[in-house]
């Protein structure tokens, strides 16, 4: 039996719907899985077997092929597997198919067959609604992100078994509902650091609003315990509060990143990224084989701040020439070429020389 699942990969800010097909076409019993998947893909057969078998199901005694479409775009990460194990045991009769095709459906399986978080759960919900799915089904802890988009129901689940029921109709699942706007502006002012926390200091201070007011770069020279540092880190809090637009495309970075905390929703306040002297390029500006957003990027629309800058190497400070002219920093590779924003607001200390320390 041949029955379609639906779930999400992640490129950039954006998501992709992928189509996984599961097909039972006979032979001696097996499970394949094709459309360029990567290890961790290929290790959710024994994770979902497990689960399966510890949720009280039958583990399918059957070949079972896996097809993940556009089989020409690389599958990476376990949040595949519990759209590929509602496949399992709708292609082997446990799980009807008249509703499967409604959903979107991602998430990590446990052994025990509970859900892990999984990441870019605010681009997979904007994608399943541009595309007129009717619900996104994903780990309760990811619920409250992707309920920020509206006109989709999203379903938060603790585990597989809560999945089985619902499209067995043995259990309502309630669709999570989240406040978006009451949410934003009651975070907004939030802040764990305050610039009225700073006395005297009136010269920088002064200079700091001045940047502040017209998004201008900074640097802070002055002996060790002046406070550069701590200046710094209160700058964002005299910054133009994020309005909607802003907030949303800061959370997709951050959601795409796995940088938001468990149950989180929307990132209301600008961002203050601080990476130490010894990050590496691609650590700064992005990258990596599944390319994933550098600090320059989870910045955007906030503050990157360089303490101790002479001590960055070189090549760390040149690659930003390019990111911070444009506000946006493209990774290419071999097949695919992504653009993660960048627009931040660079504030850099340090030392007036290196004797003093």
């Amino acid at each position: 039996m041949l029955v379609k699942v639906f779930g999400s990969a992640v490129f950039g800010v954006d998501a992709l719907t992928i189509t996984i097909e599961v097909d039972t076409p006979g032979g001696k019993p097996e499970y394949v899985i094709v459309g360029l998947p990567d290890s961790a893909v290929k290790e959710s057969i024994e994770r979902i077997i497990s689960a399966i078998k510890n949720i009280g199901l039958d583990k399918p005694r059957v070949r079972l092929v896996v097809n993940m479409a556009p089989a020409d775009i690389k599958k990476a990460g376990a949040s595949y597997d519990l759209p590929i194990a509602i496949g399992w045991m709708a292609a082997t009769g446990q799980v009807p198919t008249d509703n499967l095709g409604d959903y979107i459906i991602m998430g990590e399986l446990s052994l025990d067959g509970s859900l892990q978080p999984i990441k870019g759960a605010l681009p997979i919900a904007i994608q399943a609604r541009a595309e007129k799915f009717k619900g996104l089904i994903l780990p309760k802890q990811n619920a409250r992100e992707a309920a920020l988009v509206n006109d989709l129901n999203v379903y938060g689940v603790e585990s597989i078994k809560d999945v089985v029921d619902f499209l067995n109709g043995k259990n309502k699942l309630e669709p999570v509902k989240v406040n978006t706007r009451q949410e934003f502006f009651d975070a907004q002012y939030d802040f764990e650091f305050d610039f009225s926390d700073v006395k005297g200091q009136e010269n920088v201070k002064r200079a700091l609003e001045i940047a502040a007011a017209g998004g201008h770069n900074a640097i802070l020279i002055g002996p060790p315990g002046a406070g550069k540092t701590m200046l710094a880190k209160r700058l964002p809090t005299i910054l133009p509060p994020l309005n909607l637009h802003e907030a949303l495309e800061t959370t997709k970075v951050h959601s795409v990143a796995g940088k938001l905390p468990s149950n989180a929703s929307l990132v209301a306040q600008r961002p203050f990224r601080s990476p130490h002297h010894t990050i590496s390029d691609v650590a700064l500006v992005g990258g990596g084989g599944i390319p994933q957003p550098g600090e320059i990027s989870l910045a955007h629309n906030g503050v990157l701040f360089l303490d101790e800058l002479p001590e960055f190497k070189r090549s760390v400070l040149e690659v930003m020439r390019q990111p911070m002219e444009e506000r946006r920093v493209s990774i290419s590779r071999a097949k695919v070429s992504i653009d993660f924003p960048a627009s931040f607001m660079l504030v850099a200390s340090m030392n007036p020389c290196g004797c003093v320390g």
